[in-house]
């Protein structure tokens, strides 16, 4: 029996890959009820893979996914500020505590928030340069990372997120 995942490296073409093992020999389970279920097992298996390889990539920036998930949010609405709901109705993780992020990115100086004008209930939040500079370093890694995980072809990736689409639809 092989372990997984295995990395061969040809050292005359400078050449790493990676094989991962089928979504049953990852989970040691040969059979599924039927082709639909393992298509959800397999996706909640692969999205908890990719969790966990971009926790150790935001690591060394000391950020969590929704905290880097709110700068790139508000990057995107930057120079303007963006409400909290905004923030919240955006964001990946719905479930995920909006105002105890914004408090965290505040305490590193990454972001900065001012009552609303229009509406005093309502909290205005604006990346600050500290925050943009960062993403820009985070871009890089972002980029690295993405491009490790590219075994896709260009038309496969438009049938993946067609059906991902599906999926929820």
């Amino acid at each position: 029996m092989r372990k997984y995942p295995l990395y061969l490296s040809v050292t005359t073409l400078s050449v790493s890959v990676l094989i991962m093992p089928t979504i049953e020999e990852a989970i040691h389970q040969p059979n599924f009820k039927d082709n639909f279920s393992k298509s959800i097992i397999n996706l909640l298996y692969t999205a908890s893979y990719l969790q966990q390889r971009q926790l150790q990539l935001f690591k060394p920036y000391d950020l969590t996914a929704p905290q880097f998930n709110i700068l790139r949010i508000l990057r995107g609405q930057y120079p303007d500020t963006a409400t909290v709901n905004l923030l919240i109705e955006r964001m990946l993780d719905k479930s995920s505590n909006a105002s105890r992020i914004i408090d965290r990115l505040e305490s590193k100086s990454l972001v900065s928030r001012k009552q609303c004008k229009d509406d005093r209930r309502a909290v205005d939040v604006l990346i600050s340069e500290l925050g943009l500079q960062l993403l820009e370093k985070i871009d890089v890694s972002m980029d690295e990372w993405e491009h490790s995980l590219k075994n896709l072809s260009d038309a496969e990736s438009i049938q993946l997120n067609e059906l991902l689409d599906k999926l929820r639809g």
